[in-house]
């Protein structure tokens, strides 16, 4: 009624005074739309826009995309190189936020799963089909989960990235800020110095270890070859002598039973033929056993020292590989959900389907203060070398702990430390995160963790990666052996489990 009255009022007031009001008000109603547009536009985050640091760049160590704003950024161990617009993936098919790393690239890739679509400089993050690449720019989320860059600015980044760079999806703004803590790594200059020494020393060890287990493997080989003869042998003397005393008993019972002096002579003419008979097949027989207790323990010795130079083998080998693997970045993830922390980093050791093996031969439990209480996803990197041994940021992604706080909370076990910590170089990581691995962590990725309290629309409606490789023992860097098995932890979207965890835990055996 109020609102009538007073349009009925604005009427009547025009009808009185004519055009000049109707021209003032119009002009209000005009500006005020005007103010209002502004308004809106200021309200709405300024659109991403292509940029280079106006330095010399170095080797980009992370990428960071932000989901909210839509533009991904490159950083190198001085900042930020590298800024363009993005577009993530639409409502039911979002980019899923959390921590990745890249595990393939491919200069001219087609989809397999979306019509053969052109997807030009891939940057494969999951192998079930997430990945960074160039692609159509309409301004907003317009994906099926990837995440698409400018075509040019894809084909510019693409020969600058590394298999095993960190790429972290933050579904709000974030970027690595300057970070130090007790806990973090402390390398050793002296260790540091003398491990690509050290890991080629162990490398010739581990050489000439398997040529001595392959030596002895063959002279077991021989041995026992040498032994099944004598065997066999022996079993035609046995059974020569048996003939033999058969005969000679023969003989003695038919000269017992003799009754003429014709059928005695036959008898004693058959025993002088059959004695000697009998004892030269005891004397070979027994001449054949000497000869082959000596052979069979010279192939029961040969058999033991081919099992003791596998086990020096296997040792100098897994030396080796943890000697080489120290001349790489390390990366932790600890997880909150499974209590457990793991470690791994990259072989280079190419797969014939794609990708790089990465090592997984550490998983052990963790102690964390207060394990029911949230912790937040956060992502410490070592950027470079400073005297202190190595320069620190974090980037937090979800901050239900702030990261000292969440770093305060967390013992690593010192023989983990000890094993890693001394040798960390720049590129070095810990994750800490509520979050389990998610599924798609296997023997051909870093580290995959998804915030489940985000929407993964983009990832849950993608095949899951299934009957995967796992690594099968320790036996890392010099011969790989993997065993196939179901990935049975299929992970839910926007919840967050804390009864067990979805990676499938690294299985230890000898294969």
């Amino acid at each position: 009624m109020a609102n009538r009255f007073a349009t009925a009022q604005s009427t009547g007031a025009m009808g009185r005074w004519g055009h000049p009001v109707v021209v003032v008000i119009v002009a209000m109603a005009a500006l005020t739309a005007l103010t209002a547009a502004a308004a809106a536009r200021q309200a709405r985050p300024a659109p991403a826009i292509e940029a280079t640091a106006p330095r010399e760049a170095g080797e980009p160590i992370m990428a960071i995309v932000s989901i909210k704003s839509q533009q991904v950024t490159f950083y190198d161990a001085d900042g930020w190189i590298l800024r363009a617009p993005v577009s993530t993936g639409t409502t039911g098919r979002e980019t899923p936020a959390g921590v990745f790393a890249v595990i393939e690239k491919d200069k001219d890739h087609h989809s397999t799963l979306y019509d053969d679509a052109w997807m030009p400089n891939m940057q494969r993050i999951t192998w079930n089909g997430i990945a960074l690449h160039g692609g159509p720019l309409p301004g907003y989320a317009a994906s099926h989960g990837c995440v698409r860059m400018p075509y040019d600015f894809a084909e510019k980044l693409f020969d600058k990235t590394w298999i095993g760079m960190r790429v972290i999806i933050s579904p709000n703004d974030a970027a690595p800020v300057a970070f130090s803590h007790p806990a973090l790594f402390v390398p050793s200059a002296e260790a540091i110095a003398a491990a690509p020494e050290r890991a080629e020393t162990l490398a010739r060890e581990a050489a000439e270890a398997a040529r001595t287990a392959d030596e002895a493997k063959k002279a077991a080989a021989t041995a026992a070859r040498e032994a099944a003869s004598l065997t066999a042998s022996l079993r035609k003397l046995q059974w020569l002598k048996t003939r033999a005393d058969a005969e000679l008993a023969f003989a003695d019972k038919a000269l017992a039973a003799a009754k003429t002096d014709q059928a005695k002579a036959r008898a004693e003419e058959l025993k002088q033929k059959a004695a000697p008979k009998a004892a030269d097949a005891g004397t070979q027989l027994d001449i054949a056993k000497t000869d082959a207790k000596s052979k069979l323990d010279a192939a029961a010795a040969a058999k033991d020292a081919a099992k003791v130079a596998q086990t020096k083998k296997a040792d100098a080998a897994k030396a080796a590989s943890e000697a080489k693997l120290a001349l790489e970045p390390v990366s932790v993830y600890i997880s909150r959900a499974t209590q457990k922390l793991y470690v791994r980093r990259n072989t280079h050791k190419p797969w014939p389907d794609g990708g790089e093996v990465f090592d997984a031969s550490i998983e052990v439990p963790v102690t964390i203060r207060n394990p029911d209480k949230p912790i937040g996803t956060h992502v410490f990197t070592a950027m470079a070398r400073n005297d202190a041994g190595l320069r620190w940021t974090v980037v937090t992604i979800d901050n239900a702990e702030d990261a000292k706080d969440a770093l305060d909370r967390i013992t690593i076990p010192k023989d983990v430390l000890d094993r890693i910590a001394p040798t960390a170089l720049p590129r070095s990581s810990i994750i800490v995160s509520d979050e389990p691995l998610s599924r798609e962590t296997n023997y051909r990725t870093e580290f995959v963790a998804v915030l489940n309290d985000q929407p993964q629309g983009g990832f849950l409606m993608r095949r899951p990666t299934v009957d995967v490789p796992v690594a099968s023992g320790n036996d890392w860097g010099n011969g790989f052996s993997f065993f196939f098995q179901r990935n049975w932890n299929s992970q839910p979207g926007n919840m967050r489990p804390r009864a067990g965890q979805y990676y499938q835990p690294m299985q230890q055996r000898w294969w």
